[in-house]
């Protein structure tokens, strides 16, 4: 109260005197802002209103004060709008802030770390901690000298407070697993019953997540992400303090055993020392070191103008780092009170993780970034990438619909397509080779793009466009042949979910994150089941999961093979490689992975989805996988022949030159020899 609202327990929901002075700041700013307001009409915003800033949306808040005063007491005004209120860092409500800056209750808290958590409503991100410390210390201090000025500490204890120093709890990374698939729960509640009816209204959700899968999903998920951005090199230290008193610092340095429960945790570190071997670190004030071994890696530079990779021909630690740098560490070990540690920075890198059910639609994993707390735009859901090859099974498929063969023979030569004003389109393969002809299941299996566009051209492009519509795919307004080859724009949820024509015998599920929502008396308000709808055969499900086996297992995924399951899935790179993706499946599980920047830069040079996305896949399948999982079984509508390699034609016996090949019954090929 006394920075937000001296006057709280003396006013009727509006301070005039607040409001005379927050008025000549206006007109002396020559422009309306914020200012002025008490607490109960910060409360009327919070509960009723939005963050414009305009004359009427004031008048409403004033108004709403006013019958609040007489509703409720001052008592019940306070804890209202302290359990409300935002105060950063993800933290609504003074008690969620105390555990999320302190560890410790808000009853706990000293008058130092409670006028710091009260110094974040004026701006939550400027006075964060976490951002700037300093900042954050001159901010309470401000409050403590306004707390003696009304009287709520004696000049005594705001000196003593002052002296206090802050013990923060660590910032950690990744401790939110659940960030991304809540926020698109809450999204969708909100859009439909209101913001009030979620934060209060005792709505009860029952969703689909499995806990194991999205904390794994998290965990790889970040791990792929850190591996890749070391291997594009160091970019620098997060931050820097200047004219920081190393003599003092190191005076008030803990023993690092107060950094236990933390060990494999990343946290906010500041350099007091360095030589070319070690830097002796503060970490949440306790002694910490940085070995030159643990930050190796860091040898290599990113130059982030050119968007590539240097390599330092001499590394030493006091060549990228300096007193007063802030980085990042990981806690390795804890040992004689010293805590060990290694050199971490996070990554600009981005990526996403979906994982579906696919027999019925429901989503039990979803990550949708690095670390929700970091970033909480949710790319899973709201990111809009190009699919690159990750699209062309849905060509495929309609393909073996219309009477194609997995034998059928595509054409791999060079061929230019007219396209508007005159020009023309040549569309090449990924390694700007020909093969000349080439059987449709190799051209799949080696994701080539020419004898895509070709099949695509004779089936219909027109008929593609319908057939993603189908699986939930939503086509560009003028769709042309590039559209084969990946330049649809998908999110990994909705590419992902599209997967399930082929991981669940050709019928598409539409994805399912929350089963049902009642209210606080038990009664259902809404129930979500799964509504199949068929694309394609049975057949032409497995034909193309066939084909997809062989992605693994000889193709572009190679990387996503070696498990002890039957699997099948595609790859997915996008121009420039500013998109990788894998989208894979076994009879139990479908799941996608995505990798790129926000900014659509380039991963590099060679990072394709193949090296990127599917060992990210891979790992997420080995770890929530589980034993005894049933392989693909060859559906009634589907016959297995023999048939020669060099002409597709059926033989009678198999051999070096011939192999077994699944077909559609009726489309067998005829008979051509003994093998």
């Amino acid at each position: 109260m006394a920075t937000e609202d001296s006057r709280f327990f003396r006013h009727r929901g509006i301070d005039y005197i607040g409001v005379a002075r927050a008025l000549v700041r206006d007109i002396l700013s020559m422009s309306f802002r914020e200012g002025g307001s008490t607490i109960t009409q910060q409360l009327a915003k919070l509960l009723f209103l939005g963050h414009e800033k305009t004359l009427t949306r004031k008048i409403k808040e004033a108004v709403i004060a006013i019958v609040l005063e007489k509703r409720l007491t001052k008592e019940e005004i306070l804890e209202l709008y302290l359990n409300r209120a935002y105060f950063g860092s993800g933290a609504y409500g003074v008690e969620m802030a105390s555990k999320k800056y302190f560890g410790k209750s808000a009853q706990r808290l000293s008058p130092k770390e409670a006028a710091m958590i009260a110094g974040l409503l004026k701006a939550p991100n400027r006075y964060s901690p976490f951002r700037d410390v300093q900042r954050a210390e001159q901010r309470a201090r401000v409050v403590l000298r306004r707390m003696e000025d009304e009287g709520y500490l004696k000049p005594s204890e705001r000196k003593l407070a002052e002296k206090e120093p802050l013990r923060l709890r660590p910032t950690r990374f990744g401790d939110e697993p659940y960030g991304y698939f809540t926020s698109i729960v809450r999204d969708y509640l909100e859009d439909r019953y209101g913001p009030e009816a979620v934060n209060a209204g005792g709505l009860r959700v029952y969703t689909t997540v499995r806990r194991w899968a999205q904390i794994k999903g998290v965990e790889t998920l970040k791990d792929a992400l850190e591996k890749y951005d070391k291997i594009r090199g160091w970019r620098g230290p997060s931050g820097h303090i200047d004219n920081i008193s190393v003599q003092k610092e190191l005076k008030r340095l803990a023993p690092g055993d107060v950094l236990k429960e933390f060990e494999g945790k990343v946290l906010r570190a500041t350099v007091l020392r360095v030589t070319p071997e070690k830097a002796i670190l503060s970490v949440n004030g306790a002694y910490a070191v940085l070995k030159k071994q643990n930050a190796r890696w860091a040898k290599l530079r990113y130059d982030g103008k050119r968007n590539i990779t240097v390599r330092s021909k001499r590394f030493d630690l006091n060549k990228i780092l300096s007193v007063g740098d802030q980085v990042l560490v990981r806690v390795e070990r804890i040992s004689g009170g010293v805590v060990y540690t290694s050199l971490e920075q996070l990554p600009e890198v981005q990526g996403a993780l979906v994982s579906i059910n696919p027999s019925n639609g429901e989503v039990e994993a979803l990550v949708g970034g690095y670390d929700y707390k970091l970033s909480p735009f949710n790319r899973a859901v709201y990111a809009k990438r190009q699919a690159g090859s990750a699209f062309k099974p849905f060509v495929y498929a309609l393909s073996l619909q219309k009477g194609y063969t997995a034998v059928a023979t595509l054409r791999d030569e060079p061929v230019v397509f007219p396209v508007k004003n005159g020009k023309t389109w040549r569309p090449l393969n990924y390694d700007r080779k020909y093969r000349g002809k080439v059987s449709l299941r190799d051209a799949l299996t080696y994701s080539l793009n020419v004898p895509t566009v070709n099949l695509a051209k004779a089936v219909g492009l027109d008929e593609i466009v319908k057939f993603a519509g189908k699986v939930g795919l939503k086509p560009p307004k003028k769709p042309d042949l590039s559209m084969v080859l990946g330049s649809l724009v998908v999110s990994p949820l909705s590419l992902t979910a599209a997967y399930t024509i082929f991981a669940n015998g050709g019928e598409y599920h539409p994805p399912i994150i929350i089963r049902r929502v009642t209210d606080s008396k038990g009664k259902v308000l809404e129930e979500h089941y799964s509504q199949p709808r068929r694309v394609v055969s049975r057949g032409v499900s497995f034909i193309i999961t066939d084909i997809l086996r062989d992605v693994i297992r000889r193709g572009t995924g190679r990387r996503a093979g070696g498990l002890p399951i039957d699997v099948a899935g595609k790859t997915g790179t996008t121009d420039d490689y500013r998109d990788a993706w894998f989208v894979g499946y076994s009879t139990e599980l479908l799941t996608g992975v995505w990798v790129g920047y926000d900014d659509g830069r380039s991963l590099g040079e060679g990072m394709s989805g193949g090296r990127l996305a599917a060992p990210i896949w891979r790992e997420f399948m080995r770890k929530v996988s589980g034993k005894g999982v049933k392989g693909f079984t060859v559906p009634s509508d589907v016959k297995e022949v023999v048939v020669s390699r060099k002409t597709g034609k059926r033989v009678l016996f198999k051999s070096g030159s011939s192999y077994r090949e699944y077909f559609i019954r009726g489309t067998e090929p005829e008979w051509g020899g003994l093998r």
